[in-house]
């Protein structure tokens, strides 16, 4: 009788734990999941036409992780990610985004390229108020409580990169993009500068995101006759571009151009021959000569092969993670709120690559210096004109021709 009572006991014990709520078993797997690890989403391109860049941030963020995660983790727990697919597709970014926070229960998500993307999950995070952890430098005009952009503002990328040409004596501008809201945006500020500058813009042109035949933009080129085409091309209208443009024996010394989003990956994929002597604007080279880049040069190509080479919007995201284990630590906290909270504080830094950059927290923007580079025939990009750390200024009020201009986004 006594061993029964004894089982009818720990019976009970078993059955009242089960009636607190069916996820009573379950919430005790959950936390023992939640005690070893926390969940992120990375969301990049992996098929279509921005494939040829997102691989590599999403590369870059995952060395990141697993250097975090072989020294303990953050808080005592280990990273997890959960990849998807944004396709290049703005609506397919926006439901993946949402699957990752709704779902798959991330406590952040590092993804996107283009602004068309980030747009479109941008009601996403804040609708969730969940946070993106943006890699890439765009065209401004934009704050968010919900995003982090590790990426250059367009103070620290496309405002340099025009002075530094009209320094350099060019006078006759040729705008092309890709059109969507980076180029046209970014146009806009040009368009602007350019006239408080004196200078002129001689032809706007804009290509489809898919598009490849480039033989009418091209008789437009020569037809202007620039001195200088300031490229905004994304993706594999990149090499569609230049490929062209070789194919009429055209180099820098016929066009020169000064692109901000081709890096040292479209280098590789368009080809050094082509792009030698062309300039570009970034914040990071794989040359940049710091004891941090070095390691994390070595530290790509060990994990990813020797023939693989980092970039600007690589690095950034790859900054974005630490970025963020900072603010989680800060906050002591995985929650969202908590960890926007910590970085709206301020000083949330990291010893980059490109050098230390810091988290403005009244923007969300990052403190970080400007390269002008300009691409060698061995693929490398070598820097002719370097800043100190510049503040970011996404809506670029501290210009006054910005200001009388009364530039504004666009969607």
């Amino acid at each position: 009788m006594k061993k029964k009572r004894i089982m009818a006991l720990l019976m009970s014990i078993v059955m009242t734990g089960a009636l607190v709520g069916c996820s009573g078993a379950q919430a005790k797997d959950a936390d023992s999941d939640e005690a070893s690890s926390v969940k992120v989403g990375i969301l990049y391109s992996a098929t279509g036409s921005m494939a040829i860049s997102e691989g590599a941030v999403k590369d870059a963020e995952v060395l990141a992780i697993e250097e975090i995660n072989a020294e303990g983790g953050i808080l005592g727990k280990q990273i997890e990610y959960v990849a998807e697919d944004g396709a290049s597709e703005p609506s397919t970014f926006a439901t993946k985004a949402e699957k990752l926070i709704d779902q798959d229960k991330v406590s952040a998500v590092f993804g996107c390229w283009t602004s068309a993307s980030r747009k479109a999950v941008k009601p996403v995070f804040e609708e969730y108020e969940n946070l993106l952890l943006y890699p890439v430098q765009y065209e401004g005009m934009e704050e968010s409580s919900n995003i982090v952009y590790t990426g250059a503002a367009p103070n620290q990328q496309i405002v340099p990169a025009i002075d530094y040409l009209i320094e350099q004596g060019y006078k006759k501008f040729f705008l092309l993009g890709s059109d969507y809201v980076f180029p046209r945006t970014a146009n806009m500020i040009i368009n602007s500068q350019c006239e408080a500058k004196d200078v002129e813009v001689v032809g706007e042109e804009y290509a489809q995101m898919d598009q490849t035949d480039f033989g009418s933009i091209i008789a437009k080129i020569e037809a202007a006759k620039p001195d200088v085409i300031i490229n905004t091309l994304n993706g594999t209208g990149n090499l569609s571009f230049f490929k062209q443009m070789n194919e009429k024996n055209y180099t820098s010394e016929d066009y020169m151009t000064m692109s901000f989003s081709i890096a040292e990956e479209e280098v590789k994929t368009i080809g050094a021959d082509i792009l030698k002597d062309h300039m570009v604007s970034w914040n990071y080279y794989m040359t940049t000569d710091t004891p941090e880049n070095e390691k994390f040069v070595e530290a790509y190509k060990k994990e990813y092969g020797t023939d693989r080479v980092t970039s600007d919007p690589a690095e950034a995201a790859y900054d974005a993670v630490y970025l963020w284990k900072a603010a989680v630590e800060k906050a002591e906290s995985f929650e969202p709120a908590d960890v926007i909270a910590a970085i709206e504080d301020g000083g949330i830094s990291f010893l980059a690559p490109e050098g230390i950059v810091e988290i403005d927290g009244t923007n969300h923007h990052l403190i970080k210096p400007v390269r002008i580079g300009v691409i060698a025939e061995d693929g490398k990009i070598n820097i002719v004109k370097e800043t100190e750390p510049v503040k970011p200024d996404p809506y670029l009020e501290s210009y006054d021709w910005a200001v009388d201009s009364n530039l504004k986004p666009l969607e």
